[in-house]
């Protein structure tokens, strides 16, 4: 009868032996990994960041020379993150920015301290002001399983064709799963290209447990509120990251909603006294206000939450970026490719008949989250809406190629088809005169 509680407690303790020794650091834990880039905002700078399991030195060491000797510094700070799963694993997260960069030029760096270094990559700095033409990879919803599109996007990196990445929400699926096991996987993966570009994010969905605590740890964006909503400026386009998230996860908080909407305003207003030095604005978040799969989604509802707000009256965000005419909005969240006409409010506002994107009297809407995730890809409703241009149910990702203040080329790339551009549209708007709708 005595003996039942001690065999108990024996399996009890082999299990936290287990599970301890499941979750503890692997063998070279000061050796750096999960390394990607991203763009603090500041002219001539990148910060570095990556993961190591015990704590280190936080430096970088960069140079010009593809080998030999890496002759400048830059120091950092790390800070530990402690995943809300059972095992409670810690990380800890390095964050080094690089300044004084040349601009346009390639740097090769490692990351590390004496305890252990990366291996060497290499990133090309932003160029600085307005007069250059930025090309952007765009996707949403990429898993660490069925990463479909992503072998190709890493190609494509590696031969130079874009100067950042734009990943509108949804990663990994998630990154903390398995104790965040599941987040270190996809970090691993994206390394090979976000190790040589900045990797600009924004939350989405499948982000939010733990309040978002493995996104806000593990990516390191502009501005002072957790990566969740920011901006920068990349050539001749003002860029606006901001968390569709707020609306549906309110137990996060409630003012969450009106201070990311009271922001967004004055980033808004300010972008719009900026017009002639960056004249384009664009934004990006994860849940579409409009789409036309064939699910549940609030981007299905005639008055979704993103587009009319809380309650259908309050903070919508459709009316604020109509007034101050952000000209190009980013969504995911659907597993499939979806162009709008220029629209706002179901009304098509395009720019004439012959040339629709041409001088358009609405925004334009572009939905991209088909780069490959264990939920495969969402099917389209039977009928099209009449708002809706083009519709493909293929993996792939969006090409943004910022020409200059005037012209944006906007493709899709079908990874099914072999890299074939199924979607192909120039946004055309005048330099001078009024760039809002109103």
């Amino acid at each position: 009868m005595h003996s039942l509680p001690g065999c108990w407690s024996c399996c009890c303790l082999l299990l936290l032996c287990y599970l301890g020794v499941q979750g503890s650091p692997r063998a070279s834990s000061a050796a750096p990994e999960q390394v990607h880039l991203s763009y603090p905002g500041e002219p001539g700078s990148m910060t570095v960041t990556w993961t190591t399991w015990v704590p280190t030195r936080s430096e970088v060491q960069f140079g010009l020379q593809p080998s030999g000797p890496l002759p400048l510094r830059a120091q950092g700070t790390f800070v530990p993150f402690v995943d809300g799963g059972i095992l409670r694993r810690k990380l800890y997260i390095h964050r080094v920015t690089l300044r004084k960069l040349l601009p346009g030029v390639q740097y090769v760096y490692r990351c590390g301290s004496a305890q252990g270094w990366s291996r060497r990559f290499r990133f090309r700095a932003l160029k600085n002001g307005a007069h250059w033409s930025p090309r952007l990879a765009v996707f949403g919803d990429l898993g660490a399983d069925n990463p479909k599109a992503f072998p190709r996007l890493r190609r494509e990196t590696q031969r130079g064709m874009y100067d950042a990445v734009l990943h509108v929400g949804d990663f990994a699926y998630n990154m903390d799963q398995d104790n965040a096991r599941v987040g270190d996987r996809f970090m691993q993966l994206i390394e090979p290209v976000a190790a040589s570009l900045p990797y600009m994010t924004c939350p989405g969905n499948h982000e939010e447990r733990y309040n978002f605590s493995n996104y806000k740890a593990r990516f390191s964006m502009p501005g002072d509120n957790e990566g969740l909503w920011y901006s920068w400026d990349l050539g001749p386009a003002h860029i606006i990251s901001f968390s569709t998230e707020v609306y549906f996860f309110l137990h996060y908080g409630r003012h969450l909603v009106q201070r990311q909407f009271r922001w967004l305003e004055s980033d808004l207003q300010k972008a719009n006294r900026n017009r002639a030095a960056r004249p384009w604005i664009i934004t990006m978040g994860h849940r579409p206000m409009y789409c036309s799969n064939a699910d549940l989604d609030d981007c299905t509802q005639h008055e979704s939450k993103v587009r009319k707000g809380l309650r259908g009256k309050l903070y919508g965000l459709e009316d604020l970026f109509y007034k101050h005419g952000v000209d190009l909005q980013l969504w995911a969240h659907e597993h499939s490719y979806e162009r709008l006409w220029p629209i706002y409010n179901y009304q098509v506002f395009n720019g004439s008949q012959e040339m629709p994107y041409t001088n358009p009297r609405g925004p334009v809407h572009i939905i991209t989250g088909s780069a490959g995730c264990e939920e495969r890809l969402t099917p389209f409703a039977v009928f099209p809406r009449p708002w809706s241009a083009v519709r493909v149910k293929e993996y792939g990702y969006t090409r943004l190629h910022i020409l200059n203040g005037t012209h944006i080329h906007v493709q899709q790339v079908s990874d099914d088809q072999d890299g074939k551009i199924v979607d192909d549209v120039w946004v055309v708007r005048p330099l001078f005169g009024r760039r809002t709708y109103l």
